[in-house]
């Protein structure tokens, strides 16, 4: 008996014994870890300085010549660009962050057409330090490999198309006709707009690959989205009431066509330019974006994102605060205006149910579903107004013009028009390139594409999304580990969801154009996440496990 005792009492003493602590550093250690903390803080005031006076210089210059407008991005742009050459990691992050909030920005800024590229100056430093450090540690620029081939011929096929067409219009304009005065077109600066909008984003998958360490910064990346979210519907919830109320007029008090226009004029606090004419149904919202057409998408890939993380993240606090910034969504959705966003929004969110599987789950999906279903209703039966005018406006639009008929169409008229097999030039049919030459407006993305570079670029970016699309079906079928698995196969289907859809054209415009590549990036570093929980959950290989190369690419 007193045997037992004592060994009962020994495991209670052993369960209420503390954790080791971490093993005290040494004072070589230490005095390492100061030397390198001094040589980080030299370097940034070192950075801060050399950067500032150059801005400062360049800023004092274009005052004198352009004014305060041209100055002050270019001050920025200087700081901005300097800082996220040096900290690469931290730049990417600070774009994810920037690029729905980017509308509000420039608008507060001032509207320059320069301002709209001022995420790019967040973005290109990094994608150059990230290519130097590849080249350095002789590590893989291209990510995935499968996607090399199509990547390159669809390039080299815009590349003949910018020297060939967009650089024999810069030499030999088109005669302006008869009493007409020339236009003042810089054709080669549009055909390297219009190449950076077409393929400018792809290295983003590399970014993204490199950025993502461990499990513990994929977690950061997914729940920093869920939160930009939640704060993005919440200033395009607020921007709705305060329309409704009269502190924002909006343009209901304009008259005739003005009725029907957006406009800068009606801008509400964030965002940009909208429509707000209650008195004829109509409403267009930008949330925080430049305009109503961006809000759309952006809810409407936000969807993914939600939705992963509600059914795959391992906080039952996050799947949660997904759920919640899943009815935001839907909420803002309904209350922007957007058909599109109306139509596509619960559409992808069955979808999602459906390819990925969690329609079965019913763990997880019940109390989601159920916790949704009474958020909707609420909305609902307290805007039924609302919700019948949205109905309304889109099966009108729908009947008025079908999406396969108008699809049809722009090939149809596109595909009569090109100019040659290489296309009709780099930018061409790119609307945000218009300042800088004569632009078409397409509202297809597979028929724009056909236009700008021809019947070869069209097949190459065909072949390269269809590889892109094929390797993220077999990567996220590879995973094991269950919430890996879960979040790849929901970026898979946006993956597919966005190669294929051409009705518009999102994969020209913030935040799709940006969230494709990215996502995928995240896609392709899960194998490598899910090797490392095989690694950690097995303690015979606690002490052996090695860094792998593409880990501390990004520090």
């Amino acid at each position: 008996m007193a045997k037992v005792k004592s060994k009962v009492q020994k495991s209670k003493n052993s369960k209420k014994q503390p954790k080791k602590d971490a093993p005290t550093l040494s004072l070589q250690e230490r005095l390492a870890q100061k030397r390198q903390a001094n040589k980080a803080r030299k370097e940034f005031m070192d950075l801060l300085t050399k950067s500032l006076s150059v801005a400062l210089f360049l800023g004092f210059l274009l005052f004198l010549g352009a004014g305060i407008k041209a100055a002050l991005p270019a001050v920025l742009g200087v700081m901005v660009m300097s800082f996220s050459y040096k900290y690469p990691r931290q730049a990417l992050i600070a774009f994810i962050i920037y690029v729905p909030f980017g509308g509000t920005i420039t608008y507060y800024i001032g509207n320059s057409p320069i301002l709209q590229l001022a995420k790019d100056s967040f973005y290109i430093p990094v994608a150059i330090a990230l290519w130097q450090i590849c080249r350095q540690q002789k590590l893989p620029f291209v990510i995935p490999k499968a996607i090399k081939i199509p990547l390159y011929f669809v390039l080299a096929s815009s590349l003949l198309t910018l020297v060939f067409i967009n650089g024999g219009q810069q030499l030999n304009p088109p005669p302006a006709g008869l009493f007409k005065t020339p236009a003042k077109e810089i054709p080669i600066g549009l055909g390297i707009l219009g190449l950076k909008v077409f393929l400018g984003y792809v290295p983003l998958i590399t970014c993204a690959y490199y950025l993502i360490r461990d499990k513990k910064d994929f977690l950061r990346i997914t729940r920093l989205q869920i939160i930009l979210i939640i704060i993005c519907c919440a200033l395009g919830f607020l921007q709705y009431i305060l329309l409704v109320v009269g502190i924002c007029e909006g343009t209901r008090n304009l008259e005739g066509a003005a009725l029907f226009k957006a406009t800068l004029d009606a801008r509400c606090y964030f965002g940009g330019a909208l429509v707000y004419s209650p008195s004829q149904g109509i409403i267009r919202l930008p949330g925080t974006f430049v305009a109503p057409w961006q809000w759309a998408w952006f809810l409407i890939s936000s969807t993914f994102f939600a939705f992963a993380t509600g059914f795959s993240d391992p906080s039952i606090f996050w799947r949660l605060t997904s759920l919640g910034s899943l009815a935001l969504i839907f909420v803002n959705a309904v209350i922007s205006g957007q058909r599109i966003a109306l139509a596509l929004v619960p559409t992808c969110f069955v979808m999602l149910l459906l390819l990925t599987g969690q329609i079965a789950n019913f763990k997880r999906f019940i109390p989601i579903g159920v916790g949704l279903a009474v958020i909707l209703g609420i909305a609902v039966v307290t805007n039924p107004v609302v919700v019948q005018e949205r109905l309304d406006s889109f099966l009108v639009r729908w009947n008025a013009s079908p999406p396969q008929d108008f699809i049809i169409a722009q090939f149809t008229e596109n595909w009569k028009n090109v100019d040659t097999p290489i296309g009709s030039g780099l930018g061409r049919a790119t609307n945000s390139a218009r300042a800088l030459g004569e632009t078409k407006l397409v509202e297809t993305y597979y028929p724009k594409v056909l236009y700008e570079v021809g019947i070869f670029g069209v097949l190459g970016f065909f072949a390269l999304v269809n590889v892109l699309t094929f390797t993220g079906f077999k990567t996220y079928r590879s995973l094991k580990n269950r919430n890996f698995r879960s979040y790849g196969a929901s970026m898979w289907v946006f993956i597919l969801f966005i190669s294929y859809n051409t009705y518009y054209y999102p994969l020209d415009v913030d935040p799709v154009a940006v969230y494709y590549w990215f996502v995928a990036g995240i896609l392709f570093k899960l194998p490598i996440l899910d090797k490392q929980e095989k690694e950690d959950a097995d303690p015979e290989n606690t002490n052996k496990k090695k860094t792998s190369k593409n880990q501390v690419l990004i520090e």
